[in-house]
């Protein structure tokens, strides 16, 4: 897996330093991510990871499936994942490309967990406080998980901040176990 995600990276930063280059860094995210969403596809991933089709077959139908909605560089190097058999890395390769760019912009990114969905308002709090807590903008990812009962778990980057009703009762747990009390 280590390897995997070295590869995605290595891609990553090489499409990054080309974009980087031309000044077309925005085309490059938007194109990646589209590229990932598309070859996505349940029966077009089996076709491109499929090594008894020729590649020139599945190198056409990567051109079928962009089409022109993609660049010439970005088609570019989903051809040279395909043709050396890291198809399946393009997601990995989008979401890497995605952080370096996010880096170069000074924005964080950020999950916030909650057991029910949050309220506007509720959001907007949420973010400024990260923002403040950072120092920089936030990219806040929210999800809902109704198994932590209450209150919210939040990640930014290494950080883990658990406000869960489940993060506190197995902390009292765990305290009430060891004597702690």
């Amino acid at each position: 897996m280590a390897r995997l995600t070295t590869t995605a990276r290595r891609y990553a930063e090489a499409a990054f330093e080309l974009g980087l280059r031309d000044g077309t860094l925005d085309a490059w995210r938007t194109e990646l991510e589209l590229a990932a969403a598309v070859l996505a596809d349940e029966r077009l991933t089996r076709v491109l990871a499929n090594p008894a089709i020729p590649l020139d077959a599945r190198s056409a139908v990567v051109r079928e499936a962009l089409g022109t909605r993609v660049s010439r560089p970005v088609l570019n190097l989903v051809l040279v994942l395909l043709r050396r058999g890291w198809i399946e890395l393009l997601p990995q390769v989008a979401a890497e490309f995605r952080r370096l760019d996010d880096d170069r912009l000074g924005i964080t990114p950020a999950t916030a967990t909650s057991a029910a969905p949050l309220e506007p308002d509720e959001v907007r709090a949420l973010t400024a406080r990260l923002e403040q807590l950072t120092g920089g903008r936030v990219d806040l990812d929210l999800r809902v998980d109704p198994s932590i009962l209450g209150g919210l778990v939040v990640r930014v980057g290494d950080r883990l901040i658990d406000g869960s009703v489940r993060g506190r009762l197995e902390r009292l747990r765990s305290r009430l176990v060891s004597g702690a009390l």
